[in-house]
């Protein structure tokens, strides 16, 4: 049987009861390491679970499944996911794969950032498309994030924004000379995002956008020290939040009952009010 375990969003505590023993009776047990992460390392998670674990990168899981299907069919295999099985399609992929060897599958869910973003106090009914942040380089600074967002904010929807890690990732260098060094890991920040964001604005001009538009910069979610923020997009790219992981919630068009839930955490009321009244052209009080 091959399990698709989610783990929620923090750490080792966060995993359902009956994730934890189906882990426990596992034979073997891979941890998907590159789509998100948890708070805490590899070797808790194995004293938690009383299990070794076997780290799965984006090139095992992607490219050599076969290595974690092997005996799957007469073994229990777990496959550990940060937040929920199916919050990314790389999983998908795995389940497709293992039905065409016959391989039964049992899902287990737990939380994710998808569900539990309305921490925020945003409404979960008023997203619209989830779109991807990656982080820009001098040569390559996609933009095809900016069309969805548009599309959200043309029909009053928020937008949530995940933010790019990079774990085990290659310089162009080692990549094209075929070495296997590794950069240390990156994670986004809803700063950087922000200030992606405005940078594109600059440079396509739409108007999907603006510096004074409202957002919610997201930390750690899930965490004991999770930290959320609300303020302009500009207010935001300055702002330090601390440890990953970070997302970022572009408003939409929101109700008094949001309104006041955000802003009980922004980086400045006065400001805040102002930003409100001037997007959503409404007296804040």
């Amino acid at each position: 049987m091959l399990y698709l375990v989610g783990l929620g969003l923090a750490d080792e505590t966060d995993i359902t009861v009956k994730g934890l023993n189906i882990v426990k009776k596992a034979d073997r047990v891979y941890l998907e390491a590159y789509t998100s992460i948890l708070m805490v390392d590899k070797d808790k998670l194995e004293a938690y679970y009383e299990r070794p674990i076997i780290v799965a990168d984006r090139e095992m899981v992607e490219s050599n499944d076969d290595d974690i299907l092997a005996k799957a069919d007469v073994e229990d295999v777990a496959f550990l996911v940060v937040g929920d099985p199916f919050g990314a399609t790389t999983h998908s992929d795995l389940v497709l794969r293992a039905h065409q060897l016959h391989i039964p599958i049992q899902i287990v869910h737990n939380a994710s950032v998808m569900s539990a973003v309305g921490a925020t106090g945003l409404q979960l009914y008023n997203f619209g498309q989830t779109v991807s942040m990656v982080f820009f380089t001098d040569t390559w600074k996609p933009s095809s994030f900016y069309d969805r967002v548009r599309e959200n904010r043309q029909i009053g929807l928020h937008t949530l924004m995940l933010l790019d890690i990079k774990v085990k990732e290659q310089s162009e260098e080692n990549l094209a000379r075929g070495r296997k060094i590794f950069e240390p890991p990156r994670f986004m920040t809803a700063g950087q995002c922000a200030a992606q964001m405005l940078e594109i604005e600059e440079s396509r001009g739409e108007g999907a956008y603006a510096p004074g538009s409202l957002a919610v910069a997201v930390a750690r979610l899930g965490a004991p020290n999770q930290q959320m923020v609300a303020g302009t997009l500009k207010q935001i790219s300055v702002t330090d939040l601390g440890a990953p992981l970070h997302s970022l919630v572009l408003l939409g068009k929101a109700h008094d009952l949001e309104r006041e839930y955000i802003r009980r955490f922004a980086i400045d009321q006065v400001d805040f009010d102002e930003a409100w009244v001037a997007q959503y052209h409404a007296d804040p009080q």
